[in-house]
């Protein structure tokens, strides 16, 4: 154990976070294995089990996105405490239902969904904080702990409740899940989170989801994410879904053998979060990706097959590694391709799109498994998943390894604004100029390089972008882009990342004037 990669943990209030947000995870898989097992017992259809996962996953993908767009606007302690009360609160209605004997199929969907609510909102600002927790130099070790911690908690809370629900029921599981959010709660209500400054208005909920939106349509990197996510996850979620069903029919195993499966797809995944960083020295993601897909889909056609539990269980070990690798792949690229002002909103879009492929495919592979059965519904889902991998192949997850997202300022001084001294923020539209004077034998190369500025503007937030050569005067072109507001414009200057101003450097290159390109700003007045 390198000293770099847990020196995070000397950090008190990242060490005391950490250590709560492991228990309270534990408490998560308990509820998530004590609510897919009560759910066997309930209901003999497929598609009812399938529907636990369907729950734990909808909300994630209603509400990640409102959520990350919260957390970048509002205090994110305060928010995040809202969110751990709500679950505390769930969680508690649920065991006492559950000691009450009042737990029907639709009560246990319910109150699934709801904790998944909870979970939604959490997780963008969890992820946004990391930063506030840790000095710079310390960032992706934290990062890599927090994926740790979450796979520590996939190997002991299955095994955990598979044991308790052997010999004390449902209804302890949900109580301990209730108890495991104490400890967070106590941690965000005695921490002291630095003051969030602000030289502009923070932004409003729609307009900020509207600019988060925009960004995300306008970053290639992380597009080619989302796209591997859903490739991946819709078929990878019928062996989380499906494996109650094969545990208790298939193998005839109880809540302990169940809980022991899962432990195995947690130990497994532990090793990966261990071994993980070795292999990304010596191959691409892309590469890596390649081998998890192919890995996850050989083990779902296992999980189909097998009859024997033992064996099961060790392939099962290999699902969890490769399920942790392409998870780490997908995480670490929707990391990379957020600039820090949307990466809150970017992130939860990325998990939107996870989570939401998760109760996509859930819901899916549940109803093909009550029509065609549980095995034949797995061995489709894995002959699926590898032929979706080689068609995903096309987009490639290394594409601009050198992509630099960190803050910086416009290239020419032209294009700078004045917060204090110019129209009301709410002036607007603003439609702004840029003139270019180019040569002719430079021309065909300044299409090109100005065609990488549309995504520069739009990620910045423009809703319109154009380039327009002028039909009097050869070799002037005039490119204009439109934002919402004055205020909107003046936060186009905070949100200037490196690789914006390598590629405004390279299409200001092709500029022939005496001076840098001519900037005007308009402003709509009728």
């Amino acid at each position: 154990m390198a000293n770099s990669s847990f020196s995070p943990l000397k950090n008190k209030l990242f060490r005391a976070l950490w250590l709560a947000t492991v228990a309270s995870n534990i408490g998560t898989w308990m509820h998530d294995v004590g609510a897919g097992w009560m759910m066997t017992s309930l209901s003999t259809d497929p598609f009812m089990v399938a529907l636990v996962q369907a729950a734990t996953s909808l909300p994630m993908f209603l509400f990640a996105l409102p959520s990350g767009v919260l957390a970048d606007i509002i205090d994110r302690r305060k928010y995040l405490l809202f969110a751990q009360y709500w679950m505390l609160v769930t969680a508690a209605v649920l065991s006492a239902l559950a000691f009450l004997g009042m737990v029907t199929p639709e009560i246990l969907l319910a109150a699934t969904f709801f904790l998944g609510i909870g979970a939604a909102m959490a997780a963008p600002p969890f992820q946004a904080i990391v930063p506030d927790l840790v000095p710079k130099e310390d960032l992706a070790a934290a990062v890599a702990l927090n994926s740790l911690g979450i796979n520590i908690s996939r190997a002991i809370g299955p095994a955990l409740a598979g044991v308790i629900l052997s010999f004390a029921g449902p209804a302890v599981v949900f109580t301990l899940n209730a108890l495991s959010v104490l400890g967070v709660v106590a941690v965000l209500y005695f921490w002291k989170s630095p003051p969030r400054v602000q030289r502009l208005p923070a932004e409003h909920f729609l307009p900020a989801v509207r600019a988060g939106l925009r960004y995300v349509h306008a970053a290639p990197v992380l597009q080619v994410v989302l796209i591997r996510a859903v490739a991946f996850f819709v078929f990878g979620s019928a062996a989380w879904a499906l494996l109650p069903l094969v545990a208790r029919n298939g193998l005839g195993l109880g809540a302990g053998g169940y809980g022991i499966l899962l432990a195995c797809i947690g130990v497994g995944a532990v090793v990966g979060a261990l071994v993980l960083p070795g292999l990304r020295k010596r191959y691409s993601n892309d590469i890596l990706a390649l081998g998890a897909t192919l890995i996850f889909a050989a083990s779902m056609l296992a999980l189909g097959l097998m009859k024997n539990a033992v064996l099961l269980g060790v392939v099962l070990l290999f699902s969890g590694f490769a399920w942790i690798a392409m998870l780490s792949i997908l995480n670490v690229g929707a990391q990379r391709s957020s600039a820090g002002w949307v990466k809150a909103r970017a992130l939860a879009v990325y998990l939107v799109v996870f989570f939401g492929s998760m109760a996509m495919g859930s819901a899916i592979w549940g109803q093909v498994a009550g029509k065609f059965g549980t095995s034949n519904a797995l061995v489709a889902a894995a002959i699926g998943m590898a032929l979706f991998c080689v068609t995903a192949l096309r987009w490639r997850l290394d594409l601009s390894p050198d992509l630099n997202l960190a803050p910086s300022k416009h290239v020419s001084q032209h294009e700078s604004v004045d917060e204090t001294d110019g129209p009301a923020h709410d002036s607007g539209p603003v439609m702004i100029t840029v003139e270019y004077l180019v040569t002719p034998e430079n021309q065909a190369d300044f299409k090109i390089a100005i065609q990488e500025m549309r995504r520069v503007r739009r990620r910045g937030g423009a809703l319109t972008w154009g380039i327009f050569a002028d039909t009097a005067r050869p070799g002037r072109y005039v490119e204009t882009f439109v934002v919402e507001s004055w205020l909107e414009h003046l936060r186009q200057e905070y949100r200037f990342t490196e690789n914006d101003r390598a590629i405004t450097t390279h299409a200001y290159s092709f500029h022939s004037g005496p001076e840098a390109p001519h900037v005007e700003h308009f402003i709509a007045s009728v």
